[in-house]
């Protein structure tokens, strides 16, 4: 197939909104001229969410980061016995909320390792010297806490049961749960979820069904360099469309690049080519157009507003007082910097809530109400509410 034919072909059903197949999206991939399929990218994010790009202040909660699975490019897990074991009592989890509330901040990121009591004794004990059996009941509990505190809680605790989610669902404004791939080969001997049975890409798929079941606002999105290629990178982004379309409560695709950490048996991978992870951006907003697309700031630290060209429309979480506990080695960039950026490029620059604004009407009545107080309260339209 000529450039000539692939443009007036694939790329004119893609700017007539028409939906195309897996085969033309892997021709896109490999054989679009790079230029052709960012451009393209950029305008259906032009037409779809204009050029606001927008983030939420965050404080990063590292309630408990034991972990019953083992993944091979992660440093987030602790062991009992490290000084980056993490046990939040329920005065620490109120202290950093009242401070995040001092810093403006209205989400409260939630993150645990994989149900770490079922693996060590010592998180069995913790939970009960803090009166309770599970980790997910802490969680239910350390919401109810920060909500009163004026914090809007976003779970981020694996696979969570429906249950659970259903619970979770009365305080938590949004949840998240990163697909990470939907490719089984990820979990064979030597790849990099072969000891993380939570990742199994059919539970994961399943969490994510359940909450458009409860019609949670759902975060989630994959990793890029892990081990993948385009096409099982492609079917994910495909997977999570299926999902998206089904129920329409996923709020956001976060496209996340890999960095090789020390002390893990993937330390000697390479973070993926810049071209390779702008395709999979691209692609994915091309698969879903209207979808909100953000990649982490801190992980593209010298070029993250390169990617306002290849269709984002987000940067996710951004906190002024906690650190990414899941990649401590990059921090946050700063909120006016961001801005600028933005500026430069073109693009406005806005705060959200933990939930997106089109989602809102999915959370309970109570939950609604408080987001309106604190919008009214606190001038949280208002460009100095967030700097």
């Amino acid at each position: 197939m000529s450039e000539l034919q692939f443009d007036s072909e694939i790329i004119h059903k893609i700017n007539e909104f028409k939906e195309i197949s897996k085969e033309e999206i892997l021709e896109l991939a490999e054989s679009a001229p790079k230029e052709i399929l960012f451009d393209t990218a950029s305008r259906i994010r032009d037409k779809q969410k204009g050029r606001t790009v927008s983030f939420s202040k965050k404080a990063f909660f590292n309630i408990i980061n034991l972990c019953r699975d083992t993944c091979s490019y992660c440093t987030y897990k602790a062991e009992p016995a490290d000084t980056k074991l993490s046990l939040m009592g329920k005065e620490t989890i109120k202290e950093l909320a009242i401070l995040a509330k001092k810093y403006n901040c209205t989400e409260a990121l939630f993150v645990t390792g994989e149900r770490p009591e079922q693996k060590y004794s010592e998180a069995k004990k913790w939970l009960k010297d803090e009166g309770f059996s599970s980790t997910s009941e802490y969680l239910i509990h350390c919401s109810e806490m920060v909500l009163n505190e004026g914090i809007f809680p976003h779970t981020n605790a694996g696979n969570l049961t429906k249950s659970e989610m259903k619970e979770l669902q009365k305080t938590n404004v949004s949840m998240g749960m990163m697909l990470e791939n939907s490719s089984p080969r990820l979990r064979e001997a030597g790849m990099p979820h072969h000891d993380a049975p939570s990742k199994d890409p059919n539970a994961r798929l399943n969490i994510l069904k359940n909450s458009g079941e409860l019609k949670i606002p759902m975060t989630t999105g994959i990793l890029v360099g892990i081990g993948e290629n385009i096409e099982e990178c492609i079917q994910s982004i495909l997977d999570i469309k299926e999902l998206y379309d089904k129920y329409g409560n996923i709020q956001e695709i976060i496209l996340q690049n890999f960095h090789p950490k020390p002390k893990t048996s993937m330390f000697q991978q390479s973070t993926p080519e810049e071209d390779y992870f702008k395709t999979v951006v691209a692609l994915c907003r091309i698969i879903i157009p209207d979808a909100n697309i953000q990649i982490p700031p801190n992980l593209s630290p010298e070029n993250y507003h390169e990617f306002l060209s290849v269709g984002i429309n987000d940067w996710g979480g951004i906190s002024p007082i906690t650190s990414d506990y899941v990649n401590p080695e990059f921090s946050w960039p700063n909120i006016q910097n961001v801005e600028k950026k933005c500026n430069n490029s073109g693009f406005s620059f806005k705060a959200r809530f933990p939930v997106y604004p089109e989602f809102i009407s999915l959370v309970n009545d109570d939950l609604k109400q408080r987001i309106s107080l604190i919008a009214d309260e606190e001038n949280y339209v208002k460009e100095s509410y967030w700097k």
